[in-house]
C-alpha cells in the first residue's frame, strides 16, 4: 500500500536550515563542486553541527508519541540542492543526532521546492534566498532561516511565534499601512472588522500545529500528568483598534494561539528576548536583524514589505 501524507504535518527542510554547512559552502563557493564532493567524502562520518531550525524540528518530531498507533502526526522530509552522494554526509548526521528523518529528495543544485505539492508540505525552510523567494511567488509557504547565535535550552516545549501581516493574513492591510497613516490605517480595521483577512502564507501550517494541539488537550483531558507542549504565539506591530480583527480573523480561520503581543511599534525583540520561541517568522528583516541574535529566526519574503 502506498504511505499517505494527508492528514499529517508535513515539514520540507534543506540542510542548509537543519544543519550548520558554513565551512562545507565556503569549500564549494571558493573551490567548486568537485572540491566540494571531496571535502564531504572525506568527512562522510563528522556529524554536521546543528543549525538555525533544529531545535524546532527536534520537538516537532518528538510530538509523534501522541499517536496511539504508532502512525507519526509529523513528517519531516529532507528537500536539498546536494547530489545524491554529497548528500550521504547529511543523512549519516540526521541519524547521528538520533532525528527520524527517513525521507529525502537530492536534486543536485536544482531548486527542491517545486516537490512541495506533491509531498503535502505546509512548510518549506531553507537558507537559500533565491529558492525561498520563487517558492513564495509559487504561491507555496517557505521561509528562510537566518544565521544566528541562538543557544538551545534544555526544555521539552515548543515554543513557535508568527509575526501577523504577511505572515498567518495576506498583506493588504500592511499595504495600506505603508502608504498611509497609522490613523488611516486603524480607521480601515476598524470598517473592516467583521470581514476576516485572507490567508497568508503561514495560515496552513498555523491550522496543523493547532490540530496537534488539539490532540495534546485530549491526552491532557485524559492524563492530568501530561504537560502541554506546543505553545503558539503572536508577535505583532499591531495595537488598539486594530488588534481586534486580527483576533476575530483567527476565529473565523478556526485557529487559536496562547499568546498574543499587540506592541504597536515596540522593538519585538524586546519581547522575544523573553518568550524565547524556538523558531520565529516575520516577513520584515527590520524586525528580523535584532532578534536573529537571540532566537532563531524565519524571514518569510511576501507581500509588499519584501517588492524589489
Amino acid at each position: 500500500m502506498p504511505y499517505k501524507l494527508d492528514g499529517r504535518l508535513v515539514v520540507g527542510i534543506a540542510s542548509s536550515a537543519l544543519f550548520d554547512l558554513s565551512e562545507s559552502d565556503a569549500v564549494l563557493h571558493a573551490e567548486g563542486e568537485e572540491a566540494y564532493r571531496r571535502y564531504q567524502e572525506d568527512r562522510l562520518d563528522d556529524p554536521l553541527d546543528r543549525g538555525v531550525a533544529f531545535p524546532f524540528i527536534k520537538r516537532l518530531l518528538s510530538l509523534n508519541d501522541l499517536s496511539e498507533q504508532n502512525d507519526p502526526l509529523v513528517k519531516v522530509i529532507i528537500l536539498s540542492r546536494n547530489a545524491p552522494d554529497t548528500g550521504l554526509r547529511v543523512m549519516r548526521s540526521i541519524a547521528d543526532h538520533n532525528l527520524s528523518i527517513t525521507r529525502a529528495i537530492f536534486t543536485r543544485g536544482e531548486s527542491p521546492y517545486r516537490f512541495m505539492r506533491a509531498l503535502n508540505m505546509s512548510l518549506f525552510l531553507s537558507a537559500n534566498e533565491r529558492d525561498v523567494r520563487e517558492a513564495i511567488a509559487c504561491g507555496l509557504p517557505a521561509g528562510r532561516v537566518l544565521n544566528g547565535s541562538f543557544v538551545d535550552d534544555e526544555a521539552e516545549e515548543l515554543r513557535v511565534a508568527f509575526d501577523f501581516d504577511g505572515v498567518l493574513a495576506d498583506d493588504k492591510s500592511e499595504r495600506i499601512m505603508q502608504s498611509s497613516t497609522l490613523e488611516e490605517f486603524h480607521s480601515h480595521e476598524s470598517a473592516n472588522l467583521v470581514e476576516p483577512h485572507s490567508a497568508g502564507p503561514l495560515h496552513g501550517f498555523l491550522l496543523n500545529v493547532n490540530r496537534i494541539q488539539q490532540l495534546e488537550e485530549a491526552r491532557r483531558a485524559s492524563d492530568e500528568s501530561y504537560k502541554l507542549r506546543v505553545r503558539v504565539s503572536i508577535v505583532t506591530a499591531r495595537s488598539a483598534p486594530s488588534h481586534e480583527r486580527a483576533v476575530l480573523s483567527l476565529k473565523s480561520w478556526g485557529v487559536t494561539v496562547d499568546n498574543a503581543f499587540f506592541l504597536g511599534g515596540v522593538e519585538k525583540v524586546s519581547v522575544l528576548g523573553i518568550l524565547k520561541p524556538h523558531i520565529f517568522f516575520d516577513d520584515q528583516s527590520r524586525h528580523l536583524d535584532p532578534a536573529c541574535l537571540i532566537v532563531p529566526c524565519v524571514h518569510v519574503p511576501f507581500g509588499v514589505a519584501n517588492e524589489r
